[in-house]
């Protein structure tokens, strides 16, 4: 247990002990979704092999896929330069919206104007 406690301590936390998780498919890369998690959400995904995660909204954990079904085991998880965002790739297993579509970034994109 002390190797997942070094591993979570590697993270910065923000002022309400939240770290933004960028979630993407293990094969292809596709950005599937954005979660938060906090050391108790990240020390359950890797100790349980399936991602877990704070709802800001409902103040409680998530297990993905618990209510819907639509799973994601986690392959391997990584923290960025500044330790203060984590990514997980994962095998998702349907859907990873909670509107139903692959992602939460189908037909999302801005449309830009100006720039070089």
């Amino acid at each position: 247990m002390a190797s997942v406690e070094n591993e979570i301590a590697r993270v910065v936390w923000n002022e309400a002990g939240l770290a933004p998780v960028i979630v993407q498919q293990h094969d292809t890369r596709e950005v599937l979704m954005l979660a938060w998690m906090d050391a108790e959400a990240l020390r359950r995904t890797l100790t349980g092999g399936r991602a877990v995660y704070w709802s800001r909204s409902r103040q409680e954990y998530w297990r993905k896929g618990d209510t819907s079904g639509n799973t994601q085991r986690v392959h391997a998880v990584a923290v960025d330069c500044d330790g203060d965002a984590i990514l997980l790739t994962v095998h998702q297993h349907g859907p990873a919206c909670h509107t139903g579509t692959r992602t939460c970034f189908d037909d999302r994109e801005l449309t830009m104007t100006g720039g070089e």
